[in-house]
């Protein structure tokens, strides 16, 4: 038997490094977890500004128009009572990140692939980068949240010091229904080395068996922790840990 595994990303990676039994449950067991409305609330306002960056003529009309078209899509079936809240907040965090974003001028690409296979590691790293600005050697992944940080978040420096690699600046522009600020990534190349190790431990656990019993034997979840808020991922829980 093999285990269901290809490449590693930044995201998973963090989430091996936060809580490595949810790590067992998507990326061993193949049991993805549903997206919540925060994080569609997040695709909906990447998706209005990429609009009205990519399209300068275009009026706020236009753009949130894209915008709620991106969350309405994600969000018809949900029944989180929390829907109609976040979906109020796009314009007002579309707007703040456009005024934020719009100095720098058109992108030159938006959701851009990146793989790299370092040596040493079994599997490539994969990842979509949030907006570039290749002439001015820029990449800014986009964060939408509730409270604004004083700072980068590590996993957030782990994952943009590997889209921005040595010859790119790498911000993080995060964005709340009420704030905008944007930060300097500094340390890439620390930052990218601690993302390397974090792959380089994931292949020696994952080396431990071939048999996803094994894995759920030496994990175990928090149940405090907010990747096992949703109820359905509570009931896996219970399901393949019995807790």
């Amino acid at each position: 038997m093999s285990l269901p595994y290809e490449h590693h990303s930044p995201s998973g990676l963090n989430m091996f490094a936060a809580q490595p039994s949810m790590f067992v449950l998507e990326r061993i067991l193949g049991e993805k977890q549903p997206v919540a409305v925060p994080a569609h609330r997040g695709t909906a306002v990447e998706a209005g500004l990429a609009y009205a960056l990519m399209h300068p003529e275009a009026d706020e009309k236009d753009y949130l128009k894209q915008a709620y078209k991106a969350y309405d899509a994600v969000t018809v079936l949900s029944t989180d009572e929390r829907r109609e809240k976040y979906r109020d907040n796009i314009p007002a965090m579309v707007k703040q990140a456009l005024d934020e974003l719009r100095p720098y001028g058109m992108p030159t690409e938006v959701q851009g692939f990146i793989t790299q296979h370092p040596n040493g590691l079994k599997y490539p790293i994969i990842g979509y980068f949030d907006f570039r600005w290749g002439n001015d050697g820029i990449i800014v992944d986009l964060k939408t949240t509730e409270k604004m940080p004083a700072q980068i978040k590590i996993p957030h420096a782990r994952q943009v010091s590997f889209y921005c690699g040595d010859n790119m600046k790498g911000l993080l522009t995060y964005v709340t229904p009420k704030k905008v600020a944007t930060y300097r990534l500094e340390n890439v190349r620390e930052h990218h080395k601690a993302l390397i190790s974090l792959a380089q431990k994931v292949e020696k656990f994952l080396s431990l068996s071939d048999d996803p019993e094994f894995f759920i034997s030496i994990t175990a979840p928090d149940l405090e922790s907010f990747y096992w808020g949703d109820p359905a991922a509570r009931e896996l829980a219970f399901k393949y840990w019995r807790i």
